[in-house]
């Protein structure tokens, strides 16, 4: 069976930084495959467009460059902040405040982002609300594991969370897709 829209696959991988002689960026073994319903929107699809009309043993290979992928490094996706959003009780939240910590935050459209602390000084906070990975070319080498018909129910549920839901319920969705 091919892999198309509403099919379950699961499949494990090597992510790399740039190409296949890059730094591992992560590893899918065999006991913990990643198991999705292809055109759900759960994974970029760029990423899935690779994997359509492969079947259950088929290997692939291949590099999303960071356009495809999570996109370029904006600048403008890097921006200070006042240090009063950090404090509680007059004081900064020394915890939360650190160079590389990882701070959830709203922005002004009420939309949940992560942003990583890059500077502190006394007078801002510089923070780098670009995805991780923007900018860098990423390189996938696997093999699919299995694909197969996706039930009702996981169509349904994949039709009604998002990729930052541990919730199966819309109404309930803790990620940005409402």
């Amino acid at each position: 069976m091919k892999i198309e829209k509403n099919r379950a696959v699961s499949l494990i991988y090597e992510l790399k930084e740039g190409n296949s002689e890059g730094r591992v960026i992560e590893a899918l073994e065999e006991s913990r495959p990643m198991t999705f319903i292809c055109g759900s929107g759960r994974l970029l699809p760029s990423f899935e467009s690779h994997l359509l009309s492969l079947e259950k043993g088929d290997n692939f290979n291949f590099v999303l460059d960071a356009r495809s992928a999570y996109g370029e490094r904006r600048e403008d996706m890097i921006i200070n902040l006042s240090p009063s959003i950090f404090e509680s009780d007059g004081k900064i939240d020394e915890n939360i405040c650190k160079v590389g910590n990882e701070v959830p935050m709203m922005d002004t459209n009420g939309n949940r982002i992560t942003g990583t602390i890059i500077e502190i000084s006394d007078t801002y906070i510089r923070m780098d609300f670009n995805h991780p990975m923007a900018g860098v070319d990423l390189c996938f080498l696997g093999s699919i594991m299995d694909v197969r018909e996706a039930t009702d129910d996981e169509l349904y549920s994949s039709a009604n969370s998002c990729s930052g839901c541990s919730s199966n319920s819309s109404s309930e969705c803790s990620g940005s897709c409402n």
